[in-house]
C-alpha cells in the first residue's frame, strides 16, 4: 500500500494532481485508514502510471477515460483505442503544422532586427505591433 505522498514520487505527478484524476474518476478513490489518510494499492499505482503516460503522450482526459473504459473490458475489439492513438496523432501532427508556420515567421521577424538600431525603428517591435506586416497567417 502507498500513501500519495509516495504514490506522487514513484510517478512524478503532484498530489494536487492525483486528487484531480480521482474527483474526475480517472482514478478509483482509494481505501482510507482510520486516520483518514489515503493508501492506494499496486492497481491504482499502475493505473496513475498509465494516466501520466497518456498525458505525457498529450491525450485529453476524455480520451483517457474513454481508453480507460475500453481496458475494463478485455474481450473488446482494439478498434476504439487505436481510433483515438490515431485521433491524438492528427492533433500532434496539425500542431507541429503550425509550429513550423510560427518558426518561420519567427525566423523571418528575427533576422529583420539585427539589434543595433533603436526601439523607435526596431522591426520586431513594428512586426508584433502591425499584423499586416506578417507574411502569412499564424
Amino acid at each position: 500500500m502507498f500513501s500519495i505522498g509516495e504514490l506522487s514520487r514513484r510517478t512524478n505527478v503532484k498530489v494536487p494532481t492525483i486528487r484531480y484524476y480521482e474527483e474526475s474518476g480517472l482514478l478509483d478513490a482509494p481505501e482510507r485508514t482510520e486516520g483518514n489518510q489515503r493508501r492506494y494499492d499496486v492497481a491504482g499505482l499502475e493505473r496513475l502510471s498509465f494516466i501520466k503516460h497518456a498525458r505525457d503522450l498529450g491525450f485529453s482526459i476524455e480520451a483517457i477515460a474513454a481508453l480507460i473504459e475500453l481496458q475494463g473490458h478485455p474481450d473488446r475489439s482494439c478498434a476504439e483505442a487505436n481510433d483515438i492513438a490515431t485521433a491524438q496523432l492528427a492533433d500532434v501532427r496539425a500542431k507541429i503544422k503550425r509550429l513550423r508556420a510560427l518558426e518561420k515567421e519567427l525566423v523571418r521577424i528575427s533576422k529583420g532586427c539585427d539589434g543595433g538600431g533603436v526601439t523607435e525603428d526596431c522591426y520586431v517591435l513594428a512586426s508584433l505591433s502591425e499584423h499586416g506586416l506578417c507574411e502569412r497567417e499564424h
